[in-house]
C-alpha cells in the first residue's frame, strides 16, 4: 500500500472526475486546512485579555415639551418632530458606544429634570437603554410650561452624584418668555460637572401642533393660545416706556402684547449663553453622526480596564484560511500549466 504522506498527484471518484488529494504537511491545503481547524477550535477558547480602553458615561436629560413636536426634521424621508428625532439619533449613537460605556436617561419640562434611571452598561443594558429611549413621548410631561434655564440648573445640581456627563437636549424655547431682569444664574453649579447642550430643532419658526386630552392632533396654536411676554415680577423697561403703566394693576402695561411665540425655531444663542454660564460644551443636532460625534467627543471620555474578547480574531483567521483553501487555491491551481 503506497504512502499517504508521499502520495502526490490525482484520484478518480465515481464518475470520473480528477481530484487533488492532500498529501504532505508542505501541501498548501493541507496546511490551510489544519490552519482552519485549529484556528476555530481556538475560537471556542475563553479568550480575553484585559485593555485599556476609552468609555464614556452620559446622563442625557431631554426636553419633552410642547414644542418638541414641532415637525422640523425629517426621518426616512418623511417629517418627524424634535423629539422622534432625538430618539432615532439617541438609538443610533447607544449602539456606536464602546462596551464598558454607560448611559442614563432623564426628561425635563417646566422647572424640574426628573430621573429615569442612571447611567448602566450599554452592552449588557443595551435591550433595557433602547426600549427607555423608543418609548419617550411627550405626554410624560407633567406641567405644560418650560423653564429651560432653571430645569438646567436642576439637572446639574441633582446629577453630581452620578459621575457621568450630563447631555441636555432642548429646542431652547422658554413658555412663557424669561423676564431678563430675573435671569437664572449659574454661579453654584458651574464646573462641577461635564457635559454638554445639544439644541433640537430647526433654524426657521415653525408652527407648533395642537393635541387634545386623548392626543389627538387638532391644529395649530396660534398667538392667543400661547404667552407672547413674560408677566413675572417687574418689567425690564422703565414705566415711561410702558405703555398704560401702572405700578400695581399693570406692570407691564395694558397694551395687546403680541408676538410669535406660538412658533417655534431653535434658540441657539440662548443655549449657548446658557453653556457658557453654566460651564458646558455646546452642539447642534443636525444628524445623528452629528450627535454621536457629541458623545464621544475625546474631552467627555474616561479609560477603564475591561476585559476584551479576542475570540473573534482567531474566528476571522479561520474563515479566512477556509476561503484560500476552497476559494484562491482552486483557481491558482487551474492556472498551472
Amino acid at each position: 500500500m503506497p504512502s499517504l504522506g508521499r502520495h502526490h498527484g490525482t484520484r478518480s471518484v465515481p464518475g470520473g472526475v480528477p481530484t487533488r488529494s492532500v498529501g504532505t504537511i508542505k501541501d498548501p491545503a493541507y496546511l490551510l486546512l489544519a490552519a482552519a481547524l485549529a484556528l476555530a477550535m481556538a475560537a471556542c477558547l475563553p479568550l480575553s485579555l484585559q485593555l485599556q480602553r476609552q468609555v464614556y458615561s452620559h446622563l442625557v436629560v431631554i426636553d419633552i415639551t410642547r414644542s418638541m413636536n414641532v415637525e422640523d426634521y425629517r426621518l426616512g424621508g418623511r417629517p418627524v418632530s424634535r423629539l422622534e428625532f432625538v430618539k432615532a439619533a439617541l438609538r443610533r449613537s447607544l449602539s456606536a458606544l464602546p462596551c464598558g460605556s454607560r448611559m442614563g436617561l432623564g426628561v425635563f419640562t417646566d422647572r424640574r429634570a426628573a430621573l429615569l434611571f442612571e447611567p448602566i452598561e450599554v452592552c449588557s443594558g443595551y435591550a433595557a437603554i433602547d426600549g427607555a429611549l423608543a418609548q419617550l413621548d411627550w405626554r410624560m410631561a407633567w406641567a405644560a410650561d418650560s423653564r429651560i434655564a432653571d430645569s438646567l440648573h436642576d439637572a446639574m445640581e441633582q446629577f453630581q452624584r452620578l459621575d457621568a456627563s450630563l447631555v441636555f437636549v432642548s429646542d431652547g424655547q422658554e413658555a412663557p418668555p424669561v423676564n431678563p431682569r430675573y435671569r437664572k444664574t449659574f454661579d453654584d453649579v458651574k464646573g462641577k460637572l461635564r457635559g454638554l447642550i445639544v439644541g433640537a430643532g430647526g433654524l426657521q419658526p415653525a408652527p407648533i401642533p395642537k393635541f387634545d386630552e386623548e392626543g389627538r392632533r387638532i391644529g395649530y396654536y396660534s398667538e392667543d393660545d400661547v404667552p407672547q411676554r413674560s408677566t413675572f415680577g417687574l418689567s425690564e423697561l422703565p414705566p415711561e416706556q410702558i405703555e398704560g403703566y401702572h405700578a400695581r394693576n399693570a406692570p407691564f402695561g395694558n397694551a395687546p402684547a403680541g408676538g410669535s411665540e406660538h412658533l417655534s425655531a431653535l434658540r441657539e444663542s440662548y443655549l449657548q449663553q446658557l453653556a457658557e454660564a453654566g460651564g458646558l460644551g455646546y452642539r447642534r443636532l443636525t444628524d445623528a453622526e452629528s450627535l454621536q460625534q457629541a458623545l464621544m467627543q475625546p474631552q467627555l471620555a474616561g479609560r477603564q480596564s475591561a476585559a476584551t474578547d479576542l475570540r473573534p480574531l482567531p474566528a476571522g483567521l479561520a474563515l479566512l484560511a477556509l476561503v484560500l483553501l476552497y476559494g484562491v487555491l482552486p483557481i491558482v491551481e487551474a492556472q498551472r500549466p
